[in-house]
Protein backbone atom coordinates (compact mmCIF):
# COMPACT_ATOMS: atom_id res chain seq x y z
CA UNK A 1 0.00 0.00 0.00
CA UNK A 2 3.24 2.26 -0.34
CA UNK A 3 2.05 4.05 -3.37
CA UNK A 4 -1.71 4.57 -3.08
CA UNK A 5 -3.97 6.58 -1.37
CA UNK A 6 -7.27 8.01 -1.41
CA UNK A 7 -8.53 11.32 0.56
CA UNK A 8 -11.83 10.30 1.02
CA UNK A 9 -13.27 13.83 2.23
CA UNK A 10 -10.50 16.48 3.69
CA UNK A 11 -10.73 16.69 7.55
CA UNK A 12 -8.86 19.38 9.58
CA UNK A 13 -9.28 17.97 12.85
CA UNK A 14 -7.50 21.05 14.81
CA UNK A 15 -9.09 19.66 18.01
CA UNK A 16 -11.99 17.87 19.27
CA UNK A 17 -13.96 20.77 19.78
CA UNK A 18 -12.91 22.33 16.70
CA UNK A 19 -12.73 21.18 13.13
CA UNK A 20 -13.01 22.56 9.81
CA UNK A 21 -15.12 20.05 6.95
CA UNK A 22 -14.34 21.12 3.65
CA UNK A 23 -17.53 21.95 1.77
CA UNK A 24 -16.31 20.72 -1.85
CA UNK A 25 -14.83 17.36 -1.92
CA UNK A 26 -11.57 16.58 -3.56
CA UNK A 27 -13.21 13.77 -4.99
CA UNK A 28 -16.82 12.97 -6.68
CA UNK A 29 -17.04 10.45 -4.42
CA UNK A 30 -18.16 11.47 -0.29
CA UNK A 31 -20.18 10.32 2.81
CA UNK A 32 -23.36 9.78 0.68
CA UNK A 33 -22.71 7.99 -2.71
CA UNK A 34 -19.53 6.15 -0.95
CA UNK A 35 -18.82 3.18 1.57
CA UNK A 36 -21.00 1.29 -1.19
CA UNK A 37 -18.98 -1.50 -2.81
CA UNK A 38 -16.21 -3.80 -1.95
CA UNK A 39 -14.05 -1.30 -4.32
CA UNK A 40 -15.12 1.41 -2.03
CA UNK A 41 -14.05 -0.70 1.31
CA UNK A 42 -10.85 -0.89 -0.05
CA UNK A 43 -9.91 2.65 -0.82
CA UNK A 44 -11.39 3.47 2.52
CA UNK A 45 -8.94 0.71 4.14
CA UNK A 46 -6.21 2.37 2.07
CA UNK A 47 -7.25 5.53 3.11
CA UNK A 48 -6.99 4.47 6.94
CA UNK A 49 -3.07 3.30 6.55
CA UNK A 50 -2.34 6.59 4.48
CA UNK A 51 -3.45 8.19 8.09
CA UNK A 52 -1.47 5.51 9.42
CA UNK A 53 1.17 6.72 7.53
CA UNK A 54 1.16 10.54 7.43
CA UNK A 55 0.68 10.47 11.78
CA UNK A 56 3.83 8.56 12.04
CA UNK A 57 5.84 9.43 9.24
CA UNK A 58 5.02 13.56 8.75
CA UNK A 59 7.07 15.62 11.21
CA UNK A 60 10.32 15.40 12.24
CA UNK A 61 9.03 14.84 15.57
CA UNK A 62 7.96 11.83 14.75
CA UNK A 63 7.72 9.36 17.98
CA UNK A 64 10.86 7.21 16.35
CA UNK A 65 12.93 10.30 17.10
CA UNK A 66 10.72 11.49 20.47
CA UNK A 67 10.95 7.49 21.95
CA UNK A 68 14.68 7.46 21.32
CA UNK A 69 15.29 11.40 22.48
CA UNK A 70 13.55 10.92 25.60
CA UNK A 71 15.80 7.69 26.31
CA UNK A 72 19.01 7.10 28.06
CA UNK A 73 20.60 6.24 24.34
CA UNK A 74 20.24 9.51 22.53
CA UNK A 75 20.15 13.41 23.06
CA UNK A 76 18.45 15.89 21.74
CA UNK A 77 21.24 17.10 19.86
CA UNK A 78 20.60 19.20 16.15
CA UNK A 79 22.46 22.23 15.27
CA UNK A 80 24.50 24.68 17.24
CA UNK A 81 22.13 27.44 16.53
CA UNK A 82 19.28 25.76 16.32
CA UNK A 83 15.93 26.29 19.16
CA UNK A 84 16.28 23.73 22.23
CA UNK A 85 13.10 22.15 21.21
CA UNK A 86 14.67 18.65 21.17
CA UNK A 87 16.13 19.67 24.64
CA UNK A 88 12.96 20.50 25.86
CA UNK A 89 12.00 16.89 25.30
CA UNK A 90 15.01 15.70 26.08
CA UNK A 91 15.00 16.84 29.14
CA UNK A 92 11.36 16.73 30.36
CA UNK A 93 11.66 20.42 30.97
CA UNK A 94 9.58 23.19 29.45
CA UNK A 95 11.89 26.00 30.74
CA UNK A 96 14.21 24.56 28.11
CA UNK A 97 12.17 26.32 25.21
CA UNK A 98 9.48 27.86 27.19
CA UNK A 99 7.83 29.27 23.72
CA UNK A 100 7.49 25.79 22.42
CA UNK A 101 4.24 25.03 24.15
CA UNK A 102 3.20 23.55 20.83
CA UNK A 103 5.82 21.52 19.86
CA UNK A 104 3.40 18.01 19.48
CA UNK A 105 0.44 20.00 18.47
CA UNK A 106 1.12 18.23 14.47
CA UNK A 107 1.48 15.09 15.78
CA UNK A 108 -2.08 15.09 18.24
CA UNK A 109 -3.74 16.20 14.81
CA UNK A 110 -2.71 13.89 12.41
CA UNK A 111 -2.88 11.29 14.94
CA UNK A 112 -6.63 12.10 15.35
CA UNK A 113 -7.08 12.26 11.84
CA UNK A 114 -6.15 8.63 11.19
CA UNK A 115 -8.28 7.65 14.16
CA UNK A 116 -10.91 9.76 12.59
CA UNK A 117 -10.77 7.93 9.41
CA UNK A 118 -10.84 4.40 10.97
CA UNK A 119 -14.06 4.87 13.26
CA UNK A 120 -15.68 6.28 9.99
CA UNK A 121 -14.78 3.05 7.98
CA UNK A 122 -15.73 1.04 10.84
CA UNK A 123 -19.71 3.21 10.99
CA UNK A 124 -19.94 2.01 7.42
CA UNK A 125 -19.20 -1.27 7.11
CA UNK A 126 -23.18 -1.90 7.43
CA UNK A 127 -24.09 -0.32 4.38
CA UNK A 128 -21.50 -1.99 2.27
CA UNK A 129 -22.24 -4.57 0.00
CA UNK A 130 -20.09 -7.80 0.96
CA UNK A 131 -21.90 -9.78 -1.38
CA UNK A 132 -21.35 -12.48 1.14
CA UNK A 133 -17.64 -12.39 1.49
CA UNK A 134 -17.42 -12.45 5.32
CA UNK A 135 -14.37 -13.27 5.46
CA UNK A 136 -13.59 -9.69 3.46
CA UNK A 137 -15.29 -8.28 5.59
CA UNK A 138 -13.30 -9.12 8.84
CA UNK A 139 -10.40 -8.67 7.51
CA UNK A 140 -10.85 -5.06 6.43
CA UNK A 141 -12.71 -4.57 9.70
CA UNK A 142 -9.57 -6.34 11.89
CA UNK A 143 -6.59 -3.93 9.81
CA UNK A 144 -9.14 -0.79 10.18
CA UNK A 145 -8.88 -1.75 14.39
CA UNK A 146 -5.42 -2.44 14.45
CA UNK A 147 -4.38 0.90 12.83
CA UNK A 148 -6.86 2.56 15.95
CA UNK A 149 -5.45 0.19 18.15
CA UNK A 150 -1.66 1.09 17.17
CA UNK A 151 -2.47 5.03 16.91
CA UNK A 152 -4.45 5.59 20.77
CA UNK A 153 -1.09 3.29 22.12
CA UNK A 154 1.00 5.81 20.36
CA UNK A 155 -1.00 8.73 21.98
CA UNK A 156 -1.72 6.91 25.21
CA UNK A 157 1.92 6.38 25.86
CA UNK A 158 3.18 9.58 24.78
CA UNK A 159 0.17 12.08 26.95
CA UNK A 160 -1.04 9.28 28.95
CA UNK A 161 -4.64 11.30 29.19
CA UNK A 162 -6.23 12.12 25.74
CA UNK A 163 -10.00 11.72 24.58
CA UNK A 164 -11.37 8.18 23.84
CA UNK A 165 -13.81 8.18 20.14
CA UNK A 166 -14.90 5.38 18.77
CA UNK A 167 -17.37 7.08 16.35
CA UNK A 168 -16.96 9.66 14.16
CA UNK A 169 -17.33 13.04 16.33
CA UNK A 170 -16.51 16.48 16.80
CA UNK A 171 -17.75 16.41 20.15
CA UNK A 172 -15.58 18.25 22.73
CA UNK A 173 -15.24 15.46 24.92
CA UNK A 174 -12.58 15.41 28.11
CA UNK A 175 -9.59 13.18 28.61
CA UNK A 176 -10.36 9.15 29.38
CA UNK A 177 -8.77 7.32 31.96
CA UNK A 178 -5.93 5.57 30.51
CA UNK A 179 -7.64 2.36 31.14
CA UNK A 180 -10.65 3.28 29.41
CA UNK A 181 -7.93 3.37 26.62
CA UNK A 182 -6.41 0.50 26.74
CA UNK A 183 -9.72 -1.46 27.22
CA UNK A 184 -10.55 -0.28 23.46
CA UNK A 185 -6.97 -1.01 22.04
CA UNK A 186 -7.14 -4.34 23.79
CA UNK A 187 -10.43 -4.89 22.06
CA UNK A 188 -9.71 -4.17 18.73
CA UNK A 189 -6.36 -6.07 18.34
CA UNK A 190 -8.52 -9.38 20.08
CA UNK A 191 -11.03 -9.02 17.34
CA UNK A 192 -7.99 -8.45 14.89
CA UNK A 193 -6.05 -11.72 16.61
CA UNK A 194 -9.25 -13.81 15.84
CA UNK A 195 -10.44 -12.42 12.32
CA UNK A 196 -7.53 -12.10 10.42
CA UNK A 197 -6.50 -14.87 8.40
CA UNK A 198 -4.19 -17.68 9.83
CA UNK A 199 -2.38 -18.18 6.78
CA UNK A 200 1.61 -17.83 6.58
CA UNK A 201 2.94 -14.06 6.56
CA UNK A 202 4.35 -14.14 3.47
CA UNK A 203 0.96 -15.24 1.83
CA UNK A 204 -0.12 -12.02 2.90
CA UNK A 205 0.36 -8.90 0.21
CA UNK A 206 3.71 -6.83 1.60
CA UNK A 207 2.62 -3.88 3.59
CA UNK A 208 -1.31 -5.22 4.46
CA UNK A 209 -1.41 -6.15 8.64
CA UNK A 210 -1.66 -9.93 9.88
CA UNK A 211 -2.87 -12.12 12.51
CA UNK A 212 0.63 -12.24 13.56
CA UNK A 213 1.08 -8.66 13.66
CA UNK A 214 -2.40 -8.07 15.79
CA UNK A 215 -0.79 -11.16 18.22
CA UNK A 216 2.70 -9.46 18.21
CA UNK A 217 1.28 -5.38 19.01
CA UNK A 218 -0.98 -7.61 21.47
CA UNK A 219 1.93 -8.94 23.60
CA UNK A 220 3.69 -5.71 23.51
CA UNK A 221 0.44 -3.29 24.58
CA UNK A 222 0.37 -6.23 27.48
CA UNK A 223 3.63 -5.84 28.84
CA UNK A 224 3.77 -2.02 28.71
CA UNK A 225 0.64 -1.51 30.37
CA UNK A 226 0.81 -3.79 33.15
CA UNK A 227 4.31 -2.79 33.78
CA UNK A 228 3.44 0.99 33.81
CA UNK A 229 0.40 1.06 35.30
CA UNK A 230 1.17 -1.78 37.70
CA UNK A 231 -1.52 -3.89 36.68
CA UNK A 232 -2.64 -7.71 36.76
CA UNK A 233 -3.76 -7.95 33.23
CA UNK A 234 -4.74 -5.62 30.02
CA UNK A 235 -7.48 -3.28 31.39
CA UNK A 236 -9.42 -6.63 32.18
CA UNK A 237 -9.39 -7.79 28.35
CA UNK A 238 -6.32 -10.05 28.31
CA UNK A 239 -4.53 -12.13 30.90
CA UNK A 240 -0.77 -12.71 31.03
CA UNK A 241 -1.63 -16.14 30.22
CA UNK A 242 -3.52 -15.13 27.02
CA UNK A 243 -0.43 -12.67 26.11
CA UNK A 244 1.99 -15.44 26.28
CA UNK A 245 -0.77 -17.40 24.15
CA UNK A 246 -0.93 -14.97 21.37
CA UNK A 247 2.93 -14.87 20.81
CA UNK A 248 3.64 -18.53 21.30
CA UNK A 249 1.13 -18.79 18.17
CA UNK A 250 3.25 -16.15 16.09
CA UNK A 251 6.16 -18.25 16.80
CA UNK A 252 4.41 -21.88 16.13
CA UNK A 253 2.69 -20.66 12.70
CA UNK A 254 3.39 -17.64 11.01
CA UNK A 255 6.44 -18.07 9.25
CA UNK A 256 8.68 -15.53 10.47
CA UNK A 257 11.76 -16.05 11.58
CA UNK A 258 14.94 -14.21 12.33
CA UNK A 259 17.67 -13.28 9.49
CA UNK A 260 21.06 -14.61 9.36
CA UNK A 261 22.69 -11.64 9.87
CA UNK A 262 21.70 -9.09 12.42
CA UNK A 263 23.08 -6.06 9.88
CA UNK A 264 21.19 -6.90 6.80
CA UNK A 265 17.97 -5.78 8.30
CA UNK A 266 18.97 -2.31 8.13
CA UNK A 267 19.96 -0.55 4.95
CA UNK A 268 22.89 1.35 6.00
CA UNK A 269 24.57 -1.02 8.00
CA UNK A 270 24.48 -3.73 4.55
CA UNK A 271 24.30 -1.82 1.40
CA UNK A 272 24.04 -4.12 -0.81
CA UNK A 273 23.61 -7.52 1.15
CA UNK A 274 20.31 -5.52 3.00
CA UNK A 275 17.97 -8.57 3.74
CA UNK A 276 14.57 -6.00 2.07
CA UNK A 277 11.91 -3.90 3.65
CA UNK A 278 9.84 -7.58 3.54
CA UNK A 279 11.95 -9.74 5.24
CA UNK A 280 11.26 -12.71 7.16
CA UNK A 281 12.23 -10.86 10.40
CA UNK A 282 9.53 -8.05 10.29
CA UNK A 283 5.96 -8.49 11.43
CA UNK A 284 4.62 -5.15 10.81
CA UNK A 285 6.45 -2.26 9.55
CA UNK A 286 5.06 1.29 8.48
CA UNK A 287 5.58 1.92 4.93
CA UNK A 288 7.06 4.89 3.06
CA UNK A 289 8.43 6.20 -0.14
CA UNK A 290 10.36 8.94 -1.41
CA UNK A 291 7.63 10.92 -3.35
CA UNK A 292 7.29 13.79 -0.38
CA UNK A 293 6.52 17.22 -1.69
CA UNK A 294 5.49 20.64 -0.03
CA UNK A 295 2.18 20.53 -2.13
CA UNK A 296 0.64 17.89 -0.31
CA UNK A 297 1.91 14.59 -0.88
CA UNK A 298 3.58 13.17 2.53
CA UNK A 299 4.11 9.68 1.90
CA UNK A 300 8.12 10.12 2.77
CA UNK A 301 9.46 9.22 6.05
CA UNK A 302 10.01 12.82 7.32
CA UNK A 303 11.79 12.03 10.82
CA UNK A 304 14.97 9.88 9.63
CA UNK A 305 16.28 13.27 8.42
CA UNK A 306 16.78 13.80 12.11
CA UNK A 307 19.36 11.03 13.10
CA UNK A 308 21.75 11.88 10.20
CA UNK A 309 25.16 13.40 10.77
CA UNK A 310 25.05 16.62 10.99
CA UNK A 311 25.12 18.31 7.43
CA UNK A 312 27.43 15.79 6.67
CA UNK A 313 27.73 13.02 4.18
CA UNK A 314 30.23 10.02 3.68
CA UNK A 315 29.06 7.04 2.10
CA UNK A 316 26.73 5.04 2.26
CA UNK A 317 25.71 7.69 5.59
CA UNK A 318 24.01 10.79 4.45
CA UNK A 319 23.00 14.26 6.00
CA UNK A 320 20.84 14.74 8.37
CA UNK A 321 20.07 17.30 11.42
CA UNK A 322 22.01 15.02 14.32
CA UNK A 323 20.38 13.74 16.75
CA UNK A 324 23.31 11.96 18.50
CA UNK A 325 23.77 8.79 20.36
CA UNK A 326 25.33 8.42 23.67
CA UNK A 327 29.03 6.87 23.79
CA UNK A 328 27.38 4.74 26.78
CA UNK A 329 25.58 2.28 24.52
CA UNK A 330 28.73 1.89 22.53
CA UNK A 331 30.65 0.65 25.30
CA UNK A 332 27.97 -1.47 26.10
CA UNK A 333 27.95 -3.81 23.58
CA UNK A 334 30.45 -6.33 23.68
CA UNK A 335 33.30 -6.44 21.58
CA UNK A 336 32.19 -9.77 19.80
CA UNK A 337 28.44 -8.65 19.70
CA UNK A 338 27.66 -7.88 15.58
CA UNK A 339 25.36 -5.68 16.48
CA UNK A 340 27.24 -2.71 17.70
CA UNK A 341 28.47 -1.78 14.38
CA UNK A 342 25.10 -2.65 12.55
CA UNK A 343 23.69 -0.11 15.24
CA UNK A 344 25.71 3.05 16.03
CA UNK A 345 28.04 4.93 13.35
CA UNK A 346 31.30 5.56 14.95
CA UNK A 347 33.27 8.51 13.74
CA UNK A 348 36.25 7.42 15.23
CA UNK A 349 36.04 3.83 15.12
CA UNK A 350 34.99 4.18 10.57
CA UNK A 351 37.38 6.60 10.22
CA UNK A 352 34.84 9.16 9.26
CA UNK A 353 36.17 12.98 7.79
CA UNK A 354 33.54 14.55 9.46
CA UNK A 355 34.41 17.89 9.73
CA UNK A 356 30.79 19.90 11.14
CA UNK A 357 31.26 19.52 14.59
CA UNK A 358 31.23 23.13 15.16
CA UNK A 359 27.60 23.28 13.61
CA UNK A 360 26.80 20.29 15.98
CA UNK A 361 25.55 20.66 19.32
CA UNK A 362 25.47 17.89 21.93
CA UNK A 363 28.33 16.46 19.99
CA UNK A 364 29.40 12.95 20.86
CA UNK A 365 31.21 11.14 17.83
CA UNK A 366 28.13 8.45 17.73
CA UNK A 367 24.90 8.51 15.20
CA UNK A 368 21.97 5.89 14.57
CA UNK A 369 23.40 4.23 11.45
CA UNK A 370 20.02 2.08 11.65
CA UNK A 371 17.89 4.85 10.35
CA UNK A 372 20.63 6.41 8.91
CA UNK A 373 19.66 8.91 5.49
CA UNK A 374 21.67 7.10 2.78
CA UNK A 375 24.13 8.45 -0.36
CA UNK A 376 25.11 6.69 -3.45
CA UNK A 377 29.28 6.12 -3.70
CA UNK A 378 28.85 9.77 -5.69
CA UNK A 379 27.40 11.54 -2.92
CA UNK A 380 24.12 12.13 -4.45
CA UNK A 381 21.11 11.46 -1.84
CA UNK A 382 19.57 8.55 -2.05
CA UNK A 383 15.81 10.27 -2.47
CA UNK A 384 17.35 12.29 -4.96
CA UNK A 385 18.83 9.20 -6.57
CA UNK A 386 15.41 7.64 -7.21
CA UNK A 387 13.42 11.39 -8.44
CA UNK A 388 12.66 13.20 -5.71
CA UNK A 389 12.91 16.88 -5.73
CA UNK A 390 13.38 16.73 -1.89
CA UNK A 391 15.93 14.69 0.01
CA UNK A 392 15.00 15.71 3.67
CA UNK A 393 11.47 14.70 3.43
CA UNK A 394 11.51 11.94 1.09
CA UNK A 395 13.68 9.82 3.08
CA UNK A 396 11.83 6.58 2.24
CA UNK A 397 13.11 3.45 4.41
CA UNK A 398 10.29 1.77 6.32
CA UNK A 399 9.75 2.15 10.18
CA UNK A 400 9.82 -1.62 11.66
CA UNK A 401 7.40 -1.68 14.42
CA UNK A 402 7.81 -4.98 14.94
CA UNK A 403 10.35 -7.63 14.27
CA UNK A 404 10.02 -11.41 15.32
CA UNK A 405 13.54 -11.27 17.85
CA UNK A 406 10.70 -9.36 20.19
CA UNK A 407 8.38 -11.54 19.95
CA UNK A 408 10.84 -14.38 21.00
CA UNK A 409 12.06 -11.97 23.82
CA UNK A 410 8.50 -11.00 24.91
CA UNK A 411 7.39 -14.53 24.94
CA UNK A 412 10.45 -15.43 27.36
CA UNK A 413 9.56 -12.24 29.59
CA UNK A 414 6.30 -13.19 29.80
CA UNK A 415 7.52 -17.09 31.08
CA UNK A 416 7.22 -19.66 28.20
CA UNK A 417 8.24 -22.88 28.59
CA UNK A 418 10.91 -22.33 25.95
CA UNK A 419 12.16 -19.03 27.54
CA UNK A 420 15.88 -20.16 27.20
CA UNK A 421 15.79 -21.31 23.71
CA UNK A 422 13.72 -18.05 22.44
CA UNK A 423 16.65 -16.01 24.68
CA UNK A 424 19.84 -17.91 22.61
CA UNK A 425 17.96 -17.56 19.70
CA UNK A 426 18.66 -13.86 19.63
CA UNK A 427 21.87 -14.16 20.93
CA UNK A 428 23.57 -16.73 19.00
CA UNK A 429 22.28 -14.66 15.93
CA UNK A 430 24.17 -11.32 17.73
CA UNK A 431 27.53 -13.39 19.24
CA UNK A 432 27.96 -16.10 16.11
CA UNK A 433 30.80 -18.15 16.63
CA UNK A 434 31.80 -16.05 19.92
CA UNK A 435 28.08 -16.93 21.35
CA UNK A 436 28.63 -18.93 25.01
CA UNK A 437 25.55 -20.22 26.77
CA UNK A 438 24.00 -17.80 29.52
CA UNK A 439 20.99 -18.52 32.01
CA UNK A 440 18.06 -16.65 30.90
CA UNK A 441 16.87 -13.97 33.72
CA UNK A 442 14.07 -10.82 33.75
CA UNK A 443 17.40 -8.85 34.68
CA UNK A 444 19.09 -10.57 31.51
CA UNK A 445 16.42 -10.41 28.80
CA UNK A 446 16.01 -6.27 29.89
CA UNK A 447 19.36 -5.98 28.90
CA UNK A 448 19.09 -7.99 25.90
CA UNK A 449 16.27 -6.04 24.98
CA UNK A 450 18.60 -2.74 24.68
CA UNK A 451 21.12 -4.64 23.33
CA UNK A 452 19.01 -5.42 20.39
CA UNK A 453 16.03 -2.87 19.76
CA UNK A 454 18.76 -0.08 20.77
CA UNK A 455 17.67 3.40 18.19
CA UNK A 456 14.25 1.76 16.89
CA UNK A 457 12.22 3.69 19.04
CA UNK A 458 11.92 0.90 21.88
CA UNK A 459 14.33 1.37 24.48
CA UNK A 460 12.20 4.60 26.19
CA UNK A 461 9.23 2.50 26.29
CA UNK A 462 11.08 -0.78 27.99
CA UNK A 463 12.41 1.52 30.34
CA UNK A 464 9.25 3.29 31.62
CA UNK A 465 7.09 0.28 32.00
CA UNK A 466 9.66 -0.42 34.81
CA UNK A 467 8.60 2.31 37.13
CA UNK A 468 9.09 6.07 36.26
CA UNK A 469 11.70 6.04 39.34
CA UNK A 470 13.72 2.94 38.06
CA UNK A 471 13.49 4.54 34.22
CA UNK A 472 14.14 8.47 35.69
CA UNK A 473 17.56 7.05 37.41
CA UNK A 474 18.66 5.27 34.51
CA UNK A 475 18.34 8.24 32.09
CA UNK A 476 19.36 10.31 34.29
CA UNK A 477 22.67 8.57 34.73
CA UNK A 478 22.98 8.61 30.90
CA UNK A 479 23.96 12.16 31.31
CA UNK A 480 27.87 12.68 30.28
CA UNK A 481 30.57 15.21 29.25
CA UNK A 482 29.90 15.69 25.50
CA UNK A 483 33.13 16.29 23.24
CA UNK A 484 33.54 19.54 21.59
CA UNK A 485 31.46 21.02 19.52
CA UNK A 486 29.20 24.07 18.79
CA UNK A 487 28.13 23.98 21.73
CA UNK A 488 29.90 21.75 24.81
CA UNK A 489 30.30 20.69 28.10
CA UNK A 490 28.29 18.71 30.73
CA UNK A 491 24.98 17.37 29.54
CA UNK A 492 22.69 16.95 32.77
CA UNK A 493 19.28 15.05 32.58
CA UNK A 494 16.86 15.52 35.97
CA UNK A 495 15.25 12.22 37.69
CA UNK A 496 13.14 14.68 39.27
CA UNK A 497 11.80 15.71 36.11
CA UNK A 498 10.97 12.61 34.30
CA UNK A 499 9.48 11.72 37.59
CA UNK A 500 7.01 14.99 37.97
CA UNK A 501 6.04 14.60 34.53
CA UNK A 502 5.80 10.71 34.80
CA UNK A 503 7.79 10.31 31.73
CA UNK A 504 4.82 11.71 29.23
CA UNK A 505 5.27 14.63 27.32
CA UNK A 506 3.13 18.29 27.33
CA UNK A 507 -0.30 18.12 26.00
CA UNK A 508 -0.93 20.73 23.48
CA UNK A 509 -1.56 24.11 24.51
CA UNK A 510 -3.50 25.26 21.24
CA UNK A 511 -5.58 21.57 22.01
CA UNK A 512 -5.95 22.78 25.53
CA UNK A 513 -7.39 26.29 24.42
CA UNK A 514 -9.04 25.31 21.34
CA UNK A 515 -11.15 22.61 24.04
CA UNK A 516 -11.99 25.60 26.22
CA UNK A 517 -9.72 24.47 28.57
CA UNK A 518 -11.87 20.65 29.01
CA UNK A 519 -8.59 19.04 28.31
CA UNK A 520 -6.05 19.17 31.17
CA UNK A 521 -2.25 20.00 31.08
CA UNK A 522 0.00 16.42 32.28
CA UNK A 523 1.64 17.25 35.30
CA UNK A 524 4.66 18.94 35.28
CA UNK A 525 4.28 20.61 32.34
Amino acid sequence: MKNTYLYIFCLSLLSLGSCELETEPLVQQNDTNFYKTTDDAYSALVGCYDGLQVATGASGLGVPVISEVMSDDCFGGTGASDGYNYALIDEFDKSRSPSDVDLLNLNWKNYYKAIYRCNVFLSKMDQIDWKGDTALRNTYESETKFIRAYTYFEMVRLWGNIPLLTAPSIENLPQAAPEEVYKVIAEDLVFASENLPSTAYNAVPGGRITKWAAKSLLGRVYLYYTGYYGKADLAGVVTKTQALAHLEDVIAQSGHGLVDNFSTLWPAASVDQYAGESNKEIVFSIKYTYTSDYNGNTDGNHWMVMFGMREFSNYPYGRGWGVTVNPKLWTAYNANDTRRVATVIGIEEEDIPFDKINNQREYTGYYNKKYSPMVNQAGVDMPMVLGSQFWDISQFQDYVVLRYADVLLMAAELGSGSAQSYFDQVRQRAYKSNFTPLAVTPEDIMKERHLEFALEGIRYWDLLRQGVDKASSIIAASSTTLLSGGVSGAKTISAAKIQETKGLQQIPNTQITLSGNVLKQNAGW
